[in-house]
């Protein structure tokens, strides 16, 4: 592994470490099924900011396949290319009013359906690995 998978894997460890609720589960489950899906996905941190000096995790392979930001009330993943491939088991959301983006938010209440979400991750994928 090169240095900056490392450095970008240590970053969204020391994010998730950074949220003491509910949110820090949600984010490692995403984290393991995105990871399970393919090991060669490259994770980062992005967008340190002064009121987000941990900055938002960011999963890619051949361009971005999501972020998971971290909002009082929900993780938010947002996939950077959500539009422009099928959703086959209708995971999104929000974030429909755009012709790229589509976003799925997750509650405390709400439960991942990880079959349905490796398929997605998967669609995303193969969307970046064709473009």
């Amino acid at each position: 592994m090169n240095e900056t998978i490392n450095s970008g894997a240590d970053a969204v460890t020391a994010k998730i470490a950074s949220v003491n609720d509910w949110r820090a589960a949600v984010l490692q489950q995403i984290r393991s099924l995105i990871l399970s899906v393919d090991k060669e996905v490259e994770e980062d941190i992005k967008w340190r900011k002064p009121s987000n000096p941990t900055g938002v995790p960011v999963w890619s392979k051949a361009g971005m396949i999501c972020t998971g930001e971290v909002y009082k009330d929900k993780v938010k993943l947002t996939f950077a290319y959500g539009a422009k491939f099928e959703d086959e088991h209708q995971l999104f959301n929000t974030g429909f009013a755009g012709n790229t983006r589509r976003a799925i938010d997750i509650k405390q209440q709400d439960t991942i359906n990880e079959a349905h979400f490796c398929a997605l991750i998967r669609a995303a994928i193969r969307y970046n690995a064709a473009r």
